[in-house]
């Protein structure tokens, strides 16, 4: 089973909660005991598992990003102004798969999972969400 989330940014760097979403889809499903993976679309966003108790986690790691990776210094920025958020992207990563344990994600109490957007806001972000059975 597949499904595509679409979620919409409106900001240049952030994270974005999309756990009830592939919630949903797991629940759906009726799968008990698999994977779940999760895959964002686009060379310059990323999919992370962070804690979401509150917002200070999701601004830390933005402000973590751009003190490491500052923007407007790099050779793709002669292309199209975004060599940071590519950057940013492939540090991240675009994917992350969770178990399914009896019928739901597998993740802890603080675990939540994020889009994550580097080169916004934009108008639709597609993550693929694929469940594979045990």
């Amino acid at each position: 089973m597949q499904k595509i989330i679409q979620k919409q940014t409106t900001s240049h760097d952030g994270l974005y909660d999309i756990t009830a979403e592939v919630e949903r889809i797991v629940a759906e499903s009726g799968v008990s005991s698999g994977l779940v993976n999760v895959y964002v679309q686009g060379a310059t966003a990323g999919i992370m598992i962070q804690e979401n108790w509150d917002q200070s986690v999701q601004n830390d790691v933005v402000t973590l990003f751009k003190q490491l990776v500052p923007a407007g210094v790099w050779e793709h920025d002669a292309q199209d102004n975004n060599g940071d958020s590519h950057l940013k992207a492939g540090i991240v990563g675009p994917q992350e798969t969770i178990p399914i344990i009896n019928g739901e994600m597998g993740l802890s109490t603080w675990q939540n999972i994020f889009l994550c957007e580097f080169d916004g806001p934009r108008d639709q972000r597609n993550i693929a969400v694929t469940i594979i059975p045990a």
